[in-house]
């Protein structure tokens, strides 16, 4: 039995997205940067993997510590051993973020790609172009995955949605009925609020194994990159500066722009 092909955006009922013309703001390394235009990707972290930056949440889409209990009860009535619990655990594992902020703020240029000899940049998109952008990658019917080089089935699922920030020992998401795990994805706790996070997911399902045509088992690495043409999102305003600091090394950032036929455009550096 072949898994369900992925789908574009089939939680956006769900989910809290912003308007169109939200400016979205991610800092990277300068490294980081030209490597994604290079390979022409967005670069995504599998939610359960964050813990290689201090500060990071080592609790990124993993189920409220209230609903576990209630989680761990419910059973399926076909698999008796395996509980909703170990249903989300394993969701968790088949989820990716890539996350933006909805401030250009202290806190973002402060926290984030820090430890670059070239130091950091901040990459302003816009929302509705961004989305539309992807939207039209994973829409397109052309859309696979590629594992070492294998075309395979495309399986993950595209969401937008703004990290509700909550008392993470205490609120509960299971209340009524179980929640979909996407849920999880997007609660933070509150003490990561500064980030004001819009996140991107890549989401598939969190049942049985997933199969190569060799026999296989599929593993689920800790990133995955999705495609953006990063030229083609500058030209159609999907991205709408690129921000330097003064400590910024910026010959060797104008430098690798040029490679790929970018120049600075007025505007280029945060006021």
């Amino acid at each position: 039995m072949q898994p369900p092909p992925g789908l574009v955006e089939p939680h956006a009922g769900m989910l809290n997205a912003p308007p169109p013309e939200q400016l979205l703001y991610k800092v990277m390394t300068v490294e980081n940067l030209l490597r994604s235009i290079d390979g022409g990707y967005l670069h995504f972290n599998r939610v359960d993997h964050y813990r290689d930056f201090p500060g990071a949440d080592p609790h990124d889409g993993a189920q409220l510590p209230r609903d576990w209990e209630s989680n761990e009860a419910a059973r399926f009535a076909k698999t008796p051993d395996f509980s909703a619990a170990d249903y989300y655990t394993t969701s968790r594992a088949r989820t990716y973020a890539c996350c933006f902020s909805l401030e250009n703020s202290d806190h973002i240029w402060r926290e984030y790609a820090n430890g670059s000899e070239r130091g950091k940049v901040c990459v302003v998109f816009e929302f509705g172009r961004l989305r539309e952008m992807l939207n039209r990658t994973l829409g397109s019917g052309h859309a696979a995955l590629l594992y070492n080089g294998l075309r395979c089935r495309q399986i993950f699922s595209l969401n937008y949605g703004i990290v509700e920030y909550v008392d993470w020992d205490e609120h509960r998401a299971n209340t009524e009925h179980l929640p979909n795990p996407l849920q999880y994805t997007y609660l933070k706790a509150m003490r990561f609020a500064a980030e004001r996070e819009l996140r991107i997911s890549l989401s598939t399902l969190g049942l049985a194994h997933f199969a190569l045509n060799d026999g296989s088992l599929m593993p689920f690495p800790s990133s995955l990159q999705m495609q953006l043409d990063f030229r083609a999102a500058l030209a159609d305003g999907a991205v709408r500066q690129i921000l330097r600091p003064p400590d910024c090394d910026a010959a060797f950032l104008e430098a690798g722009l040029a490679r790929f036929g970018i120049a600075p455009a007025r505007g280029s550096d945060p006021a």
